[in-house]
């Protein structure tokens, strides 16, 4: 355990791996103050334990302001001088928070206290919990550092079903597993002929009707023989008439 500057003041943090090699960029890294003792260990635990009392308090202060919002979690820096409320809204309005602020501030002075809005991703990886494939733990809150872009297109190449069941995560929004093998499908997809081209097989001409791209395997429904399997090796893609440029009239 040891004690660094982190963008909420000082934290404790734990030392998970050592690099004996530098990388480019390694010189903008921050440097660890020093190892944590056991009295700045005592010290976080007993400002942990407040925390709680925080969340509570700011949520019944909200509502009696009557606010649309929702506290989510409260965090102490390790010694106490520094105090984060997390909070969510439903809303696109911009909240009013100076009242709330003052209020805040005023209650757990002298720590300096600041309110910080987080989208729903960031609520299911504080909240954690079972994820909606049924993972004991949600991939945000084990092992997930941030949140890349997640679109619609990456479960249709995939082939994942849209039913908002299937793509939505706990956060209610579309899960962040879709990324992970997307490029593996895109990659593969380029190497196979699009569907409705003609291709010559083993067994004669014929058309794709659809592709297993992880396989390399296409669907081609041959003339009175009806949709078979192919590799991508033993299929040849063919020269699509209707794609030719017309002829000169004069020709």
């Amino acid at each position: 355990m040891v004690v660094v500057e982190t963008a909420r003041g000082w934290q404790l943090g734990e030392i998970v791996q050592l690099f004996t090699n530098h990388e480019p960029g390694d010189e903008n890294l921050k440097s660890v103050d020093r190892k944590a003792t056991p009295r700045d260990l005592l010290q976080r635990q007993s400002w942990q334990q407040r925390e709680g009392e925080v969340i509570e308090t700011s949520k019944a202060r909200a509502i009696e302001l009557r606010l649309e919002l929702k506290v989510v979690n409260a965090e102490y820096s390790y010694d106490g001088s520094r105090l984060t409320i997390f909070f969510s809204t439903e809303t696109e309005e911009k909240v009013e928070l100076k009242s709330l602020r003052q209020d805040m501030q005023k209650t757990y002075a002298p720590a300096m206290v600041d309110l910080r809005q987080i989208g729903p991703r960031d609520v299911a990886k504080l909240i954690c919990g079972m994820g909606a494939c049924g993972l004991e733990t949600r991939c945000c809150c084990k092992f997930l550092t941030d949140f890349s872009s997640i679109s619609i297109r990456m479960a249709k190449e995939q082939g994942i079903s849209l039913t908002p069941t299937e793509i939505t995560g706990m956060c209610g929004r579309l899960r962040c597993c879709l990324i992970y093998e997307y490029q593996q499908y895109v990659d593969a997809r380029q190497q196979l002929p699009k569907r409705n081209k003609r291709v010559m097989t083993p067994k004669g001409e014929g058309r794709v009707v659809d592709i297993i791209p992880l396989q390399g395997k296409v669907l081609v429904e041959v003339q009175e023989l009806g949709v078979l399997e192919f590799l991508k090796d033993e299929i040849t893609l063919m020269e699509d008439s209707k794609n030719e440029p017309p002829k000169n009239s004069g020709e």
